[in-house]
């Protein structure tokens, strides 16, 4: 019979922990006790097995922990054993010593081998108590041993036959007998030795302070097992409400549908009704007609040819009046009503909305590995609202993509009132934390994540007033004005190559950079003022719109000029102050002329095609072309975007002027992703937006401020081959690169050559970053490593 396994989890866990030879990997068979007191069996006897395991079957097989790490095997030889004889093989043959399998020390062998080494009668005892049966009648099961009944008979030095083991060396860790210590052949000279219960009573306190240890972690142990059943208790309510919450909705949406089945249903009953009494009462007015005159006619032919003379003069006069009143009588001829009766549902736009009706809002985060970052945990400013970032993370401690998580966030001012506190989600995995201290002091922040506190919360930060604040460089940019479309224009700071190549500031910097630089201030070819938006194409092209001197410039990827076209002026095919540049699957290149107010189309050669959104584009700024071939017009006026067939047709326009998910504050440039989504850079609400191809709002990401992920202003915006968005920083003179869900990764190393007030920004073919480089008029090649 197989070994039963033990139904008890507290005596399995002691079967499997210390019951099992740590050479054979099974149940201990004979154990031996080496001089370091580590357990090992003597050997694999298959006449007579270990308790619980059977007897030898006739074909040789492997035991089953084994074959799980061997995999199956076909039929061993007969002379094959079936279980490794652990110390028995373990020892090399004719060896005078022993090495421990565990802790590698040394000792040497009795003369008669492994077999002469002492006994551990406490694991033999326990396997015997642990393999009994349990009453039959529910009796509990027989107790372990205790240690001195178990063990029965004091240890044996395994070098002298017979002679107890009272002492121990402590260098080598070992039991020894008084010979050990004593013989002219003493292993352990100059080593200290001290008795044997000494170092017991060392060894049981040692035992019992990990013991305590262990046991103090009890109360928190049971805390963490009723919080997560708790919690688990919750999901199956939390499913069960949702359940019900799927069906109500879905039940009013069917009885909302069966009633306006019915509501139409009554409609056309009714109007098929109208249509038809007026129809009726046409015919019967022309059937009455038709009768009139059909039996006027029938007479007056009658007597006309069988009538007398006599007959014909009597109804002359009276058939003649007769007729004459039919011939002039008016006869509704014309239909009084139409059979057009249609049923238009249009139940595409229905169809579509049913189909992403309803979603399941639920994350992966938890609150001890989520965290709150930003200044706003240390110091505040009375009166002033002041933000930090919430980024969560599941349990391994990778970022979650995606919000609705429920984050509470509550302020506790000095003299114990909440402050006014808000929580922006970003729909990204991150939050915005916005509070307003009234007063100053210190205040306490709490951050809550489905109830318990974030790592690090709560927070103490303390509020200054205004006149205490120490005076910052910082505070001339805390209004920024747009760098185009004649606002008055803060200048980006020149920063020293150290602000962002320190590791201070560069946490995960990518190592790239600078591969070339193209241009300087002036008007000639290969020379800028002002240059805005830049662009790349398939042909291993870079284009750039060079607004202050009228004209669009062309190089190869390599930073060669190849071409130079534009003429200034207000006529179609001419350019006032060109900004975005964009270049299609065709390769026609598409300019947003800000002051013109209109986009212009020019052949790869720079021949004017077209042009389209006049008297729509208020002030056209960044310019793209999404995988329909649709193209995207930010403009920058307006706060809005324009969505253009390429004939010039509007397909869709979305957005105002504002702070929410769909509004804008002077938005700048626009790049498409590989699902078509058009990501758009809010200069003054200093984030970047991201919504389908619709105009739908999906999330943002970003903030003002200089530390990661923050904005001061960002102008130019690409996309890479795996979604990574890579953003201008105007205000702070950088490039920040994001994740898809607009988590922030790292920069890309510009401390080479500093940026002044980057503008637009594009991917070349062969895999750099190109940035106009608007301060210092130049366009820069960067490499990046994706």
């Amino acid at each position: 019979m197989a070994r039963r396994e033990p139904a008890s989890p507290v005596v399995r866990q002691i079967d499997q922990q210390f019951l099992v030879c740590s050479i054979c990997l099974d149940r201990y068979c004979n154990p031996k006790v080496l001089p370091c007191l580590h357990t090992f069996c003597e050997r694999w006897d298959p006449l007579n097995p270990p308790l619980g395991l059977p007897a030898p079957p006739q074909t040789p097989s492997l035991p089953a922990n084994l074959l799980r790490e061997v995999g199956p095997l076909t039929a061993l030889p007969p002379s094959t054993p079936q279980h490794p004889q652990c110390l028995q093989n373990y020892i090399p043959a004719q060896s005078l010593s022993l090495s421990c399998p565990v802790c590698r020390q040394t000792s040497i062998l009795p003369e008669r081998g492994v077999p002469a080494l002492p006994n551990n009668f406490f694991i033999t005892n326990l396997m015997e108590v642990l393999q009994r049966d349990p009453d039959p009648r529910g009796a509990p099961p027989t107790p372990l041993p205790p240690l001195g009944a178990a063990t029965g008979q004091p240890l044996c030095c395994p070098n002298h036959e017979g002679k107890v083991m009272e002492f121990y060396c402590e260098p080598c860790e070992t039991a020894m007998c008084r010979e050990c210590t004593e013989g002219e052949r003493r292993e352990h000279r100059d080593h200290r030795t001290v008795p044997l219960r000494d170092v017991l009573e060392q060894h049981k306190a040692a035992l019992q302070h990990q013991l305590d240890a262990v046991r103090a972690r009890l109360p928190q142990l049971a805390a963490a097992v009723g919080l997560v059943a708790e919690i688990s208790r919750q999901l199956g309510q939390r499913r069960a409400e949702a359940e019900a919450e799927i069906g109500s909705s879905f039940e009013e949406l069917e009885a909302a549908l069966r009633q306006r089945r019915e509501v139409l249903l009554r409609d056309l009953e009714a109007t098929c009704a109208a249509k038809q009494q007026v129809l009726e009462a046409q015919l019967e007015v022309l059937r009455q007609g038709q009768e009139s005159i059909l039996s006027s006619c029938a007479f007056t032919e009658q007597a006309l040819h069988h009538g007398s003379a006599t007959e014909v003069l009597l109804v002359q006069k009276q058939m003649g009046e007769r007729l004459r009143e039919l011939a002039a009588r008016p006869f509704p001829e014309h239909p009084h009503e139409n059979a057009q009766l249609e049923f238009r549902a249009e139940p595409e736009g229905l169809r579509r909305s049913i189909q992403n009706l309803g979603a399941l809002l639920t994350t992966s985060a938890t609150a001890h590995t989520t965290v709150a970052t930003g200044e706003g945990l240390r110091q505040a400013v009375v009166g002033q609202p002041c933000s930090l970032s919430v980024t969560t993370k599941d349990k391994d401690g990778a970022l979650v993509r995606s919000g609705g998580a429920r984050l509470r966030f509550a302020v506790t001012g000095p003299d114990g009132s909440t402050a006014e506190a808000e929580v922006q989600d970003n729909r990204n995995g991150t939050y915005e934390l916005v509070y307003t201290p009234r007063a100053e002091g210190d205040f306490v922040l709490s951050i809550l994540l489905y109830g318990q506190p974030v790592r690090g919360s709560p927070f103490r930060a303390r509020a200054l007033r205004p006149s205490d604040v120490p005076p910052s460089p910082e505070e001339a940019k805390r209004r920024v004005k747009s760098p185009g479309g004649g606002h008055v224009r803060q200048k980006a700071l020149r920063r020293p190559a150290s602000m962002y190549g320190s590791a201070k500031r560069k946490e995960n910097p990518i190592e790239d950079e600078l591969i070339f630089r193209v241009g300087s201030r002036g008007r000639e070819k290969g020379e800028f003022t002002n240059l805005q938006g830049i662009s790349t194409s398939s042909a291993g092209r870079i284009v750039v719109a060079d607004s202050n001197n009228q004209c669009v410039q062309v190089f190869s990827n390599e930073g060669q000029f190849r071409l130079r076209f534009g003429v200034r002026g207000r006529s179609p095919g001419q350019l006032q102050r060109p900004t975005g540049v964009s270049v299609d699957t065709n390769g026609d290149i598409i300019v947003a002329d800000y002051d013109n107010r209109w986009v212009s189309v020019f052949s790869p050669e720079g021949k004017f095609k077209t042009k389209l959104g006049a008297g729509r584009l208020m002030g056209p700024k960044g310019v793209a072309v999404d995988r329909n071939g649709h193209i995207i017009v930010v403009d920058n006026k307006a706060c809005c975007v324009f969505i253009f067939q390429p004939n010039g047709k509007l397909v869709a326009r979305f957005g105002s002027r504002g702070t929410a998910e769909r509004q804008f504050a002077g938005p700048h440039f626009v790049a498409v992703n590989n699902k078509n989504e058009i990501v758009v850079t809010d200069f003054h609400n200093h984030s970047v937006k991201v919504y389908n191809a619709e105009g739908e709002f999906l999330f943002k990401f970003g903030s003002h401020g200089e530390g990661n992920g923050q904005f001061n202003a960002p102008t130019g915006v690409a996309v890479d081959g795996n979604g990574n968005i890579i953003v201008a920083d105007w205000g702070n003179s950088r490039i920040q690169v994001f994740d898809s869900a607009g988590s922030f990764l790292s920069y890309i190393n510009t401390a080479a050559d500093p940026l002044y007030g980057p503008q637009g920004l594009a991917l070349t073919s062969d895999g750099h970053v190109v940035v106009a480089d608007s301060g210092n008029h130049c366009f820069k090649a960067y490499r990046y490593l994706q």
